[in-house]
């Protein structure tokens, strides 16, 4: 008769398994949750970053400047850009708040040349115009700016040091041709009276690479040049503070020193 075999002792270390399984487990869950964790920590710190740079930008400026209100507080708004500028207009900064509040200031500013007529002021769709008669300016026929008018470009220059935006001299005539020593037709006329003016505005503390200028002779007028009052009219050199609509056509301008 065969002898049977004894059973063997019970494993009482049958729990160690489970406990394996359970410690890997566990293992695998904090090892998600730890890469959730960093990922969600690198979005946390990509969304604090736009919402900073968002908060820097011009835009964001100017538009808390005009909550604050006051023509006081109008440095360093409108830009695009650098407006303008320089760096470049483009849509990141808004031109336009800057320019509502520059026109009342300069309104009060130039009372006595708006009521005498040597001056009008007026918003457009390109921005804020700035409308000088010729005959307030410049001898007839000539390029050399009236010394009595200085102080009313210093003011204007003033006032455009509180804005950022571009600016653009444009020389107009009447229709009546002028060939003389000095100039052979109008269009030479019109583009120098702006170059007078630009440095004017230059010398005043105006930076130069907001500064451009256009002549226009009698391609542009604002009245009929069939009466001597309308050509009166016509003759004029603006200066035009340009919105961020009319900064699309300027080119884009690279930074001094680069």
């Amino acid at each position: 008769m065969a002898r049977r075999r004894p059973h063997p002792p019970p494993n009482h270390d049958r729990w160690l398994v489970s406990y394996a399984d359970f410690i890997t487990l566990l293992f695998a869950f904090f090892v998600v949750m730890f890469a959730t964790a960093q990922s969600d920590s690198a979005k946390t710190r990509a969304v604090s970053e736009s919402v900073k740079k968002a908060m820097q930008g011009e835009s964001f400026k100017s538009a808390f400047a005009m909550l604050l209100g006051g023509p006081g507080n109008l440095k360093g708004q409108g830009d695009a850009v650098q407006l303008g500028l320089g760096g470049n207009k483009k849509a990141n900064a808004s031109l336009t708040p800057a320019l509502s509040e520059l026109m009342p200031l300069l309104d009060r500013q130039l009372q006595g040349e708006i009521h005498s007529g040597h001056l009008s002021l007026h918003m457009t769709a390109r921005g804020l115009t700035i409308s000088l008669t010729q005959a307030a300016l410049f001898p007839s026929g000539e390029d050399e700016a009236a010394q009595d008018l200085l102080p009313t470009i210093k003011t204007i220059a003033d006032a455009m040091n509180q804005v950022h935006n571009p600016a653009r001299a444009e020389g107009h005539t009447d229709s009546i041709p002028i060939h003389n020593s000095r100039f052979r037709s109008n269009w030479e006329l019109s583009a120098a009276r702006s170059i007078v003016l630009t440095e004017l505005l230059i010398q005043d503390g105006v930076a130069r690479e907001r500064l451009s200028i256009a002549g226009y002779a009698d391609t542009d007028p604002i009245a009929s040049n069939d009466t001597e009052a309308g050509r009166q009219k016509n003759r004029r050199v603006d200066i035009v503070i340009l919105n961020e609509a009319g900064a699309q056509g300027e080119p884009e301008r690279t930074p001094q020193g680069h």
